[in-house]
């Protein structure tokens, strides 16, 4: 990784702090961050038309989605549904509770039921890599599945979302088999999850303090480089006007939109570390949705 594609503060998408503990980034999308990572709620609440959690946060970090979710739409709203860009801890590690909690649907792509129904782990972090602690400690992190099978549902055929109407689901892999990404065009608002992130992710400084740069997916759980660049190329065409991520702060503008086409453009010399496992022998999910990696 010999470039980096830094920010300022300038190019952090305006935000407000609420009352109910989220930050807010447009009327009807607030996101959490837990610790490293971001949980975000789609739905306004001045209006009952329903809410949806986009993703589950870390283990332990169920208690704190919960309070935000009462106080943002009410004691007695339960989510719509639950969507899932991907199943890794970060993203998964409080799905069994709020499964249990909120008792309703979750959606993923059908690649990532291995990893939500019980069935399979997710490939052996690589801690080759570089970049920091973050990444040398990976091969620490929970990586077993999750099994919510009695309410996992797939993404409709047709691309929309349950729930969030007006946006579309993009399959974006690379970074897992299944890994999706939404978009809403009216505004241009992409929802990117790992796809690509706002803030470096293998040290535990960067991971920390979260300054603004464009990323590629963190790299130490990254096992398709090929098909993370495609999903990149992908992403940069949308040339979006808001990017909320899984890790870093959400970013807008002229700015960002250009980072984004660099990063596609050089995405090699980027994101992909030099000598890292699945840098140089990707693994790849099996051609069955049920098969696990390689």
């Amino acid at each position: 990784m010999t470039l980096q594609l830094a920010l300022t503060k300038n190019d952090l998408a305006p935000a407000t702090e609420s009352d109910d503990g989220t930050t807010v980034v447009a009327s009807d999308l607030a996101y959490k961050k837990l610790s490293i990572v971001n949980v975000v709620f789609f739905g306004n609440p001045q209006r009952d038309g329903g809410w949806v959690l986009i993703d589950a946060g870390l283990p332990l970090s169920s208690k704190t989605i919960i309070d935000c979710a009462e106080r943002r739409f009410g004691k007695t709203k339960r989510p719509l549904a639950i969507i899932m860009t991907h199943a890794h801890f970060d993203h998964a590690g409080s799905l069994e509770t709020l499964a249990r909690h909120w008792e309703v649907p979750i959606y993923a792509h059908p690649l990532e039921f291995p990893y939500l129904n019980g069935q399979a782990s997710y490939p052996p972090a690589d801690p080759t890599v570089g970049g920091g602690a973050m990444a040398l400690l990976s091969p620490l992190f929970p990586r077993s599945p999750v099994d919510v099978s009695t309410r996992l549902e797939s993404l409709p055929a047709d691309q929309s979302v349950p729930g969030m109407p007006g946006w579309i689901w993009l399959a974006t892999p690379g970074h897992s088999p299944g890994h999706i990404s939404l978009w809403r065009e009216s505004d241009r608002t992409l929802i990117a999850g790992d796809a690509v992130i706002t803030t470096g992710q293998e040290s535990v400084y960067e991971a920390l303090m979260q300054e603004p740069e464009i990323h590629g997916p963190p790299a130490y759980f990254t096992p398709d480089w090929e098909e993370a660049e495609q999903s990149v190329i992908a992403i940069a065409r949308l040339e979006p006007e808001l990017l909320i991520t899984g890790h870093g702060a959400p970013m807008k503008g002229n700015d960002m939109r250009k980072a984004l086409k660099e990063l596609a453009h050089h995405f090699r010399e980027i994101a992909v570390p030099d000598g890292g496992t699945y840098a140089v022998d990707p693994a790849k999910a099996g051609k069955n949705s049920n098969d696990a990696y390689r």
